[in-house]
């Protein structure tokens, strides 16, 4: 379905579907007040009077005047000369979805742009044109200002962009999309690469993504729990709301249902055992707080979804241009942090969980998780990769946003740094993947050995669902493809649907 922007209502998950694919158009009241404030704009412009970025510099060069018979010129210097990104191209779904913001937020119309230039991005977004927005250079303040001047290059025909595939100069993917390069006018420049949409879109898909690995997390553990003869009374109601986070009284819920009926659990409910270890007995504390911290990273990251985060800004109704900070990328850059810490802890504790399933003979499970120890290993290494992914992410988690180096001759002198902290994101929510893809690994070898007990409602779906393309593990095999199979599971939602329809 075709969603419409407004620069006030996006959502996440809107969002996310544009990123897929869907189709977008501005809305007409939007498009009404883009259009006064470019003519607010233009008017102010032929008046002469002294406006940042408009008939100044930039930066250190505010206070610099330009000729006004140079302001076309002015900004097109400034998206050139601020391209200098480097690194590897951004996927091109992280590009759409900051495609997305940037349209989104110039819809408010506090930025002054020509509604041709709003189009334009419009364009690109609905015939599947996509800058090469390298993934290095923004250092979060004065927002993201590289790779907005990447992604701008291909509104004026310069830069590459893919197309269909292909990785073209912009020119050629433009004409072969039908579309027509805008030429800049006063002010557009600087409203096109001044913001913190890069990182926010980032980290919108990753808030997204948390929330995904997040519910199958709490499927894994609990197939992981119930295999390993752990005690179910940890998600005890009266236990849980004692403490009432939300994030912990909702994953202990959901472990309650997913093991309703199981016949495992019930078969060892007199064995004497007092408590699990942590990483079983913990679960809900552990991942209802990832929960909540999720919760309150979409928060801010719906709020930047809506804001307007360039400069100067133009408030036609008042009269005014107004110069501030809203092009700072703290709020998001915190919380992209924040999210960085939370999630990586899923990855932890199920590392912990797989590791006590490989080495569970006290509770009945053979060493590795193979009948026949020592001619074969089993899933030794499966716990090695978790552990690899583990260490990883305790470099990456570490928060890029506590280091600030000042730029532009220390006329911005404290920067944010969150377009590291959102390339550090991407790379932590693949090893969490991963690291819960091995955790599963263990959970179905572990579980296939507690047969013919039937698990609960819930686990019992995501089982079966998960053996369809995941062969049980007999002889000693290549266990690369069944990681992978396993990670396509968690990532598509699939385990966790089949998991929650079932209990």
């Amino acid at each position: 379905m075709e969603v419409e922007l407004d620069g006030r209502h996006l959502t996440l998950e809107a969002l996310e579907a544009i990123a897929d694919g869907a189709p977008v158009t501005i809305g007409a009241q939007a498009r009404r007040r883009v259009e006064r404030a470019r003519a607010f704009v233009e008017e102010r412009f032929a008046s002469g009077e002294a406006i940042y970025g408009v008939t100044t510099g930039f930066g250190r060069l505010a206070n610099v005047p330009v000729d006004p018979n140079d302001a076309a010129l002015l900004q097109l210097n400034l998206v050139r000369s601020h391209a200098a990104g480097t690194g590897a191209p951004l996927d091109e779904r992280l590009v759409r979805a900051a495609g997305v913001l940037r349209a989104n937020s110039l819809s408010a119309g506090h930025s002054g742009v020509k509604s041709e230039t709003l189009d334009l991005i419009v364009g690109l977004l609905n015939r599947g044109v996509t800058p090469v927005v390298p993934c290095q250079g923004s250092v979060g303040a004065s927002g993201d200002l590289a790779p907005l001047a990447h992604m701008t290059l291909t509104l004026i025909g310069e830069g590459e962009a893919f197309f269909q595939g292909e990785r073209l100069p912009s020119a050629t993917a433009l004409e072969r999309a039908v579309l027509q390069p805008v030429v800049l006018g006063a002010k557009e420049g600087l409203a096109l690469i001044n913001g913190t949409q890069v990182m926010t879109g980032i980290a919108a898909l990753g808030v997204l993504r948390a929330e995904r690995l997040a519910a199958a997390a709490d499927v894994i553990a609990a197939m992981s729990l119930e295999a390993f003869h752990g005690s179910e009374r940890v998600f005890d109601r009266r236990l849980n709301e004692l403490r009432p986070h939300p994030g912990q009284m909702q994953v202990a819920k959901n472990l309650r249902a997913l093991l309703t009926g199981s016949e495992i659990v019930q078969s060892h409910a007199e064995c004497g055992r007092v408590q699990d270890p942590y990483s079983f007995r913990c679960i809900p504390v552990v991942h209802g707080a990832v929960r909540d911290t999720i919760a309150h990273v979409r928060r801010v990251t719906e709020i930047e979804a809506n804001s307007v985060t360039d400069n100067p800004l133009v408030f036609p109704d008042d009269g005014e241009f107004l110069s501030g900070g809203n092009f700072h990328g703290e709020p998001i850059a915190l919380a992209i942090d924040i999210l960085k810490v939370a999630i990586s802890e899923l990855a932890s504790i199920g590392e912990r969980r797989l590791y006590l399933l490989l080495n569970a003979e006290d509770r009945g499970l053979p060493l590795f998780l193979t009948g026949r120890s020592g001619l074969q290993s089993g899933l030794m290494i499966v716990q090695y990769t978790a552990a690899a992914l583990v260490n990883d992410n305790k470099g990456l988690a570490w928060p890029s946003s506590v280091d600030s180096i000042p730029t532009s001759a220390g006329q911005e002198d404290h920067v944010s740094m969150g377009m590291t902290s959102a390339n550090n994101l991407v790379r932590v929510l693949d090893n969490v993947e991963g690291a819960l893809a091995c955790e599963l690994l263990g959970a179905l070898a572990a579980t296939d050995f507690r047969r013919p007990l039937r698990s609960g409602k819930g686990t019992h779906a995501a089982h079966d669902l998960a053996r369809r393309s995941i062969a049980p593990w007999g002889e000693d095999r290549v266990p690369a493809p069944d990681i992978e199979a396993a990670r396509a599971l968690i990532a598509s939602g699939a385990l966790a649907t089949a998991a929650a329809l079932s209990s």
